[in-house]
């Protein structure tokens, strides 16, 4: 009943339409009406009305309906004086940017600009227009640009119906048409084959991706320039979110959050318009092309020569590999469950024994105790060196070698921290002006390379050094008194300490190592094996692949970002308590580790059987040197203070990026 009453309508209206244009025609031939109003102007621009192809057709209807409904025709078609057929002396129509933004302008001299206004909105997306490919003069006809409004809004109907509606959502629909149909036929043709254009041109379904997901809608930017591929990424992670979350923990993905675009994107490995399920045999990322693709930037040519052919263990690395899913990553599963047990082992045990050295220490008012296991001849031989030829003397206990590599070592391995954990906590804010600082992502890789060279190189020269030293000597115990290599009394040193601690016995004393100096040592040997290892593989990835499964890039990069973090995080807390913020050291910094010797008085508190060894073989004279100089001693307290402070401004940086990523 609604359709018949519907059409009966449309023709008496059809009807008295044409009875009017008749008449008027019949008083005065040429011309259709006398008023320029939007009446008269669609008496003749209606496609309501035969015969109006040879001029620009409006359908009434849908230009009710439209934004521009409440204008009059005039109003953009401002050179339009009469309603002459043609009109006479047609002036060029000021267009869609010149008309709003004279608009904009107007509002905002006389002030009536509304807060959020649509009208706004407007003009920002017209000079986001202006720096785009769209609005360059066209290379066929100059005269004319790439795209205007009109191509992509027509100007009679658009409409942008309101958020979650159903008219939206099919709104939405058509998008790919508007810009394929016109312009990018073939882009269309592509994306009408892969899964998003199927399920937007196919099954109508609203969670595919139309044109302006990927490209935004007016702010539309060159594909290959910078600003596009770093926006690329996180428009794909708008609706793949979980993929770009383990997209980022990569390494194309930390650089690309770095806000550089030269490692993969999404688009690399997926492919743009075209982009198909993993398990079509046409995807570029199916385990039958997936080589292929991994070698458009891996081939080994002049233009990427850092990156060596891309071998068949790649196959197996995956790019969104995540820690959570046992069944489809177990070896990343693992590896974060070995590494989370690691640094809470390692942290439980070195806070809680700092924590409780500090509470021990600061209630006894860190006295100078004697050692319970002393002898009276030793403080009897102490008191006469101190009054003889010992005054002014200090115990020397590091060689210049050892002190220069652990000045080396030191500035080495804050630069490889910094260097390391901008790229593991890439989304913060102080990573970015790092990198940028550094002169960009590939200048701080190099020193990050460069860097671990030298710490490796360092290391292995100075292991030889010893080793050879050692070998050579045929007093030395491998688990004598003298020696690196943790032993039982180790063992039994530390449950005394934790005695100690809690007021159940007395301070143990110490060789000339203590267990945790032990500890510091060969943790270093840790670190360079664990990191060293790791670092080494992922910087030779062609090599690496050709030996190991791919799947060892994901495990590499995990492990080696969560030891570099165990190591920093130890580094500027427990390390520097046990040897600048103990209340027994205070104030900071001890520059023992500088000047090479300390007193005789520390000396025999700190390493008392060490002490008392020397004493009784006649050889504690043999390690006195005279006191280090003024000079001497004030550069090495700048020098403690200055990498203590770089330390501690390092462990603030990895502080809130870990907290960031919680």
């Amino acid at each position: 009943m609604f359709k018949k009453t519907a059409t009966i309508a449309s023709w008496l209206g059809a009807l008295c339409l044409s009875v009017s244009l008749m008449s008027a025609n019949a008083a005065e031939p040429g011309l259709v009406s006398n008023k320029t109003d939007n009446a008269s102007c669609l008496g003749c621009h209606s496609q309501e009305i035969k015969g109006a192809t040879a001029v620009h057709a409006v359908t009434n209807p849908v230009f009710s309906k439209s934004v521009h409904a409440g204008l009059q025709c005039i109003s953009c078609h401002q050179g339009i004086k009469d309603a002459t057929r043609p009109h006479q002396a047609v002036a060029k129509t000021p267009g869609c940017v010149q008309c709003h933004t004279d608009l904009y302008a107007k509002a905002k001299a006389e002030n009536t600009l509304k807060p959020n206004s649509r009208l706004g909105v407007v003009v920002e997306n017209i000079a986001a227009y202006k720096k785009t490919f769209h609005a360059l003069q066209n290379k066929d006809d100059p005269t004319h640009v790439n795209a205007t409004c009109d191509n992509c809004h027509d100007t009679h109907a658009f409409n942008v119906p309101p958020k979650g509606s159903p008219e939206r959502t099919a709104w939405h629909l058509t998008i790919p048409n508007t810009c394929g149909a016109q312009c990018h036929t073939d882009e269309l043709e592509e994306y009408g084959s892969s899964v998003h254009g199927k399920l937007v041109l196919d099954k109508h379904d609203p969670k595919g991706a139309v044109c302006t997901d990927c490209h935004t809608s007016h702010g539309i930017t060159n594909t290959s320039a910078e600003p596009f591929k770093l926006k690329i990424v996180q428009a794909c992670g708008g609706c793949h979110q979980e993929s770009l979350k383990s997209y980022s923990e990569t390494f194309h993905g930390q650089v690309n959050t770095l806000g550089y675009g030269y490692t993969a994107k999404c688009y690399n490995c997926h492919g743009s318009h075209g982009i198909l399920a993993v398990t079509d045999p046409a995807s570029t990322v199916h385990p039958n092309n997936r080589l292929k693709t991994c070698q458009q930037c891996h081939s080994g040519k002049k233009s990427w020569p850092e990156l060596q052919k891309a071998t068949p263990g790649f196959l197996t690395f995956a790019p969104h590999a995540n820690t959570h899913d046992f069944k489809k990553y177990p070896q990343m599963w693992i590896a974060s469950k070995f590494m989370l047990s690691l640094l809470v082992g390692v942290f439980a045990f070195f806070w809680v024994h700092s924590a409780l050295w500090y509470y021990r220490e600061y209630k006894d008012g860190c006295p100078v105790f004697d050692n319970p296991k002393g002898n009276t001849k030793s403080h009897l031989k102490i008191d006469e060196l101190l009054k003889g030829q010992a005054k002014g003397k200090q115990i020397r206990r590091f060689s210049k070698l050892v002190r220069s590599a652990h000045l080396i070592f030191a500035m080495v391995t804050m630069t490889l921290i910094l260097t390391g954990m901008l790229v593991f906590y890439a989304d913060t804010h102080w990573a970015h002006v790092v990198v940028q600082a550094l002169g960009g992502a590939k200048n701080a890789g190099l020193i990050h390379r460069v860097c671990a060279s030298a710490f490796i190189g360092i290391f292995l020269t100075q292991l030889l050094y010893v080793g050879n030293k050692l070998l050579r000597s045929k007093t030395f115990k491998w688990f004598g008194p003298d020696s690196l290599i943790p032993n039982w009394t180790d063992l039994k040193n530390i449950v005394a300490m934790f005695k100690w601690f809690i007021g159940k016995g007395a301070r143990p004393v110490f060789d000339r190592w203590t267990y945790w100096e032990k500890f510091d040592f060969w943790a270093v040997f840790w670190g360079v094996g664990i990191i060293g290892s790791s670092g080494l593989m992922l910087a030779f990835p062609h090599i690496t692949a050709s030996i190991l499964p791919g799947w060892m890039f994901n495990v590499l990069t995990l492990v080696h970002g969560e030891e570099a973090f165990l190591a920093a995080v130890f580094l500027f807390t427990v390390h520097f308590f046990n040897n600048h913020f103990r209340p027994d050291k205070f104030p900071p910094p001890d520059v023992v580790m500088f000047t090479g010797s300390v007193h005789i008085e520390e000396f025999k508190r700190e390493h008392t059987e060490h002490y008392n060894r020397l004493v009784e073989s006649g050889e504690l004279e043999k390690y006195l040197v005279d006191a280090p100089s003024k000079k001497m001693t004030v550069a090495s307290k700048v020098l403690g203070l200055t990498l203590i402070s770089i330390g501690l401004t390092l462990l603030v940086l990895v502080i809130i990026g870990f907290v960031s990523n919680l």
